[in-house]
């Protein structure tokens, strides 16, 4: 039976999810998957909490030259986050010829190519599927179950922390703050939220999944990025009305004119498949085009449902000798060949404040339709001598939306309060 030694950095969160899920069914991978996983070294700065997980004392390193330097230890697992440390412990263990399992979203989005690059040159493995989704076994999709197909799109929630914050907006009717407060209390949330709540982490998430699914390098800085915090309780209300649900999405997709790629809060139809995943779970809707369109659905975090990804990566690695890497040229930059779009289509749900007097929504709708834009769907309520008008359009462009709100503002017809894609 093949032994396989592995040393993990970091025992928070996720590191300590690692751990426990390797010691407790280490029985079950020698009887079903033939390999003998065990635990040689800890990094782990915190040794009491080492310790209260039963790491035996003397598996506790104290720098990350011991763990690379150790002939037992064949595949490091980073679990401790970040960029800085994360970055130099990961191009130590590769250089010395470890695999390296990863579940940092953020070091891979943004030095992939230089990861790979010392994997490559140390005929190292190197994986990541616990990057992204969490527990839900997107990346192994794309490279082991969809590869006989070319994917055209790619549409899903990727953060469980701004879903459960939206789901809590929707179903409870509270503000953001409060949702968000929620969020940090429950431990869905960091006490600084910002990399989820303004969408980077989904946007390092969308950089990695869809360089995979369109087998050329999409960098993070290409994905257009708008967060969860100017949602309010009007926009979830009006939009439920007008049988939407909103979500913060990923949109990826490979068409003629290029790459599109995308992160910011949208609209689905309550009948969209993606609607009804709430709270923190994720979902991932992928159309190929001999499969079709495969929904793939779970846990997005958490210690055991990420700490799965990563054993997964762990037994993969164990039973795969034939070392893979990316299919597409892995570098800084985007092949000089790639387009990716900006003005991007759409349907848009735009809330405004008008004065409640005649001839102003003929104004308003002459405003768009000089900027190419037709309403679908449209509501109205009054207070005073005020009124606040809903507008779904339907499917125009970004760069038209914009301009047609700048000189709605503008001309003083109206007070745009809130601008939201709609998924048609």
């Amino acid at each position: 039976m093949k032994k396989v030694g592995v040393a993990i950095l970091g025992l928070g969160v996720v590191g300590g999810g690692t751990y426990k899920i390797l010691k407790e069914h280490a029985d079950f991978y020698r009887e079903t998957q033939s390999v003998d996983i065990e635990v040689e070294s800890v990094l782990e700065l915190d040794r009491a909490r080492a310790l209260a997980l039963g790491v035996p004392a003397e598996k506790i390193a104290s720098n990350i030259a011991e763990i690379v330097l150790d002939p037992d230890v064949n595949i490091v697992v980073e679990c401790i986050g970040g960029v800085a440390a994360a970055k130099d412990y990961v191009l130590d263990a590769l250089n010395a010829g470890k695999t390296v399992v990863t579940s940092n979203k953020e070091l891979f989005a943004k030095f992939w190519h230089e990861l790979e690059r010392a994997a490559r040159r140390h005929n190292a493995g190197l994986f990541f599927e616990a990057s992204c989704v969490g527990g839900v076994p997107i990346i192994r999709t794309l490279l082991d179950g969809l590869q006989s197909n070319e994917v055209s799109s790619l549409v899903g929630i990727i953060n469980g922390t701004t879903n459960y914050i939206l789901t809590e907006m929707t179903e409870k009717g509270v503000s953001y703050a409060e949702a968000l407060q929620t969020a940090i209390g429950l431990g869905y949330a960091e006490a600084d939220p910002t990399a989820d709540v303004e969408g980077y982490d989904a946007a390092y998430k969308l950089s990695i999944l869809s360089s995979l699914a369109f087998h050329t390098k999409v960098p993070y800085t290409k994905v257009f990025r708008e967060g969860i915090t100017g949602v309010s309780e009007a926009d979830i209300r009006d939009g439920s009305q007008l049988g939407y649900v909103l979500k913060l999405l990923a949109v990826g997709k490979k068409t003629p004119a290029g790459i599109e790629v995308r992160v910011h809060p949208a609209f689905l139809e309550k009948s969209h498949p993606l609607a009804s995943v709430g709270g923190s779970f994720n979902a991932v809707f992928v159309r190929g085009d001999s499969v079709g369109d495969v929904m793939l659905y779970g846990r997005g975090a958490g210690e055991l449902p990420t700490g799965s990804a990563i054993v997964s990566d762990i037994i993969y690695a164990a039973t795969h000798a034939e070392l893979h890497y990316s299919t597409f040229k892995n570098t800084a930059a985007p092949d000089k060949d790639v387009k990716f779009v900006t003005d991007f289509a759409s349907g848009y749900y735009l809330r405004m404040t008008v004065a409640d007097t005649p001839g102003v929504l003929a104004k308003i709708s002459a405003v768009l339709a000089r900027a190419g834009i037709s309403i679908d769907k449209l509501s109205q309520r009054v207070s005073g001598d005020r009124a606040t008008l809903v507008i779904v359009t339907h499917a125009t462009h970004e760069l038209a939306v914009r301009n047609a709100v700048s000189k709605l503002g503008a001309s003083g017809l109206a007070e745009v309060n809130s601008v939201l894609r709609v998924i048609l």
